[in-house]
């Protein structure tokens, strides 16, 4: 493995870079609270660790280059960004700003590992992340097995890092991102984001 300082750099440039699992770890840090933002993250980060694992199994490498598998998470991942954005959007209808915890928001606390376990695993763009980054920083001709898992817990744990600090000053701001109309637009704009990204990632090619 080489270049290792370069790679923790990139990886930090990469995870700054906003996409879904910000979107997500931002709307439940918003509607559930900094617990509901920690557990998106967890999700995120075992996810990250499943894909890490798929890239020295040589998984990742079957599915980026099967159309069919390709095609199937990314559209499985497409929808359900989507319906997450929509179900936001949809819940701000009847939403009731209330001092108390309703049943929702508890059920909402539950879900939030789901849904960032599930918005990151389902994205082929992960793989292909995985497959296109990682090796550049393999020496050629090495063995892959023990550099892609240094790496990728590294990419996960440096992920787990940024998104702590993330939602952690989200949370400190609450004051003001509790107000019923700030809470409206955000929400409301990250609903709008999620179904961008779910578009956005219907409409990718897999590579060649």
């Amino acid at each position: 493995m080489e270049n290792f300082y370069l790679f923790v750099v990139m990886c930090i440039l990469l995870i700054l870079l906003p996409g879904p699992d910000t979107a997500i770890a931002t709307k439940n840090t918003l509607s559930v609270g900094r617990t509901g933002g920690f557990k998106t993250m967890l999700g995120t980060c075992c996810a990250l660790l499943i894909h890490t694992l798929a890239a020295v199994a040589g998984l990742s490498a079957i599915i980026v280059k099967s159309a069919l598998l390709f095609s199937f998470f990314k559209y499985a991942g497409a929808a359900y960004l989507v319906y997450l954005g929509a179900k936001t959007l949809w819940a701000l209808r009847n939403k009731q700003v209330t001092p108390e915890i309703s049943a929702e928001s508890r059920y909402e606390g539950k879900s939030c590992f789901k849904q960032g376990f599930l918005t990151n695993l389902l994205n082929p763009k992960v793989a292909v992340f995985f497959l296109t980054f990682l090796p550049q920083f393999v020496d050629s001709g090495s063995p892959t097995l023990i550099p892609f898992l240094i790496m990728g817990i590294t990419y996960t744990f440096l992920t787990a890092i940024w998104f702590f600090i993330y939602i952690y000053l989200l949370n400190q701001i609450g004051a003001f991102m509790k107000r019923p109309r700030t809470q409206r637009v955000m929400e409301a704009a990250t609903g709008t984001i999620l179904i961008g990204f779910g578009i956005k990632l219907a409409l990718e090619k897999a590579q060649n």
